[in-house]
């Protein structure tokens, strides 16, 4: 069946394109994935929805397509999702460490995402350098969990097909809604808290919107470089979500006035010298940066809330 019939309602240009329903966008993202699309269609796809941008029920429709095809994982609680997708340019990518902080703290944490980004330092080289695992299978991510590591999946392990959509990027010059379905996916079941990053103001206004009526448990946050952690210089705003609600005594404001002090980071950011000074970090020898510990703090107090919130549930 050809996607023809969507590509009429999502490629009238910013003002005059229609949004799909969540049935219409779950069909169209499912023939995407399963190579139904010829390469024109996947294309025009990827055009017209960078032009109009996607709504709530789109990626409702987008996402649970790209879970259906994903690798199952059991989800093992107070676990946290770390989906890594634009690697450093200029300032280190921290990613890594914001999971290692987690773990030190009892956490299962996931991270996914690229295995190599030409021009960018991806998190899975950081992970190698560190000697942590990349993971296969299900059965290797229970491993460094039973370990107390953080564990990274590529996405064309984890969702070949969904890592196939982002490789358009290549061929077009641009990232498509897969980027978004990206940063969104996570395993399924109770007990998962999701870190969402976005970089533009619309994109934290449809984050907020989705995670709420999707009910989602969820650190919404302005990335670093498009990565999930909180910028090491200045803290962001970080805005706790339990089942779609936000949770005003959870979330962290953004530091506002000067910066009397700033951190002492590695001066290049390649994957080598990140790493160093990560192991350094979480060995005591350097203090980790004040606004990733905030986020760590942040993200440990909301799944302590969400257990409590599991045990009132299973009290009634």
């Amino acid at each position: 069946m050809s996607i023809a019939q969507y590509l009429k309602e999502i490629g009238r240009g910013k003002e005059g394109a229609r949004s799909l329903k969540r049935e219409q966008a779950h069909d169209l993202m499912c023939q995407l994935l399963d190579g139904k699309c010829s390469d024109l269609e996947t294309g025009a796809f990827a055009l017209a929805m960078r032009i109009k941008g996607e709504s709530v029920a789109e990626l409702m429709g987008f996402l649970q397509a790209a879970e259906e095809r994903s690798l199952p994982i059991p989800v093992q609680a107070p676990m946290v999702v770390l989906p890594s997708y634009n690697g450093a340019r200029r300032l280190p990518n921290l990613t890594a460490l914001v999971a290692l902080l987690l773990a030190q703290e009892g956490v299962n944490v996931l991270v996914h995402g690229p295995g190599i980004d030409p021009g960018r330092v991806t998190t899975a080289e950081i992970f190698r350098h560190l000697g942590l695992t990349c993971a296969r299978d299900a059965l290797e991510v229970g491993h460094a969990w039973a370990r107390h590591e953080p564990v990274f999946m590529h996405t064309d392990v984890w969702c070949a097909p969904l890592a196939r959509l982002l490789d358009v990027r290549r061929v077009v010059g641009l990232r498509n809604s897969g980027h978004t379905v990206a940063k969104l996916l996570a395993p399924s079941g109770a007990g998962v808290m999701r870190v969402i990053n976005h970089t533009h103001p619309e994109y934290a206004l449809l984050t907020a919107s989705f995670v709420t009526q999707a009910r989602m448990d969820a650190l919404v946050l302005r990335g670093t470089e498009g990565e999930p952690v909180a910028d090491p210089r200045r803290r962001p705003r970080l805005d706790i979500y339990l089942h779609g609600l936000s949770d005003p005594t959870l979330s962290v404001p953004a530091h506002e006035g000067i910066l009397t002090e700033l951190p002492v980071l590695p001066q290049e950011c390649d994957a080598a010298s990140t790493a160093n000074y990560i192991q350094s970090v979480v060995s005591g020898e350097k203090p980790a940066p004040g606004p990733l510990m905030a986020q760590v703090g942040c993200l440990v107090g909301a799944l302590a809330a969400q257990r409590r919130r599991a045990g009132l549930g299973q009290s009634a």
